[in-house]
């Protein structure tokens, strides 16, 4: 359980200091996420990028699982 914490906590730690590269890619502007647009609201729903997350921690977990 210790090793997983700490594996978790300096993934954070990455994120955290990668974020400022992170928040150029176009994750949550791919076709197939949806955003509703009114005018006094936003609802947005980024099926498409969390398929495409969702597959690459999969295969991540995949590869190094073994």
């Amino acid at each position: 359980m210790s090793k997983t914490l700490i594996i978790v906590g300096l993934l954070v730690v990455a994120v955290g200091l990668l974020w400022p590269w992170l928040g150029r890619l176009p994750l949550g502007q791919l076709p197939g996420d949806i955003v509703i647009r009114r005018e006094h609201s936003t609802f947005y729903f980024p099926i498409t990028t969390m398929v495409l997350v969702s597959a690459v921690i999969s295969l991540l977990l995949w590869l190094f699982g073994r």
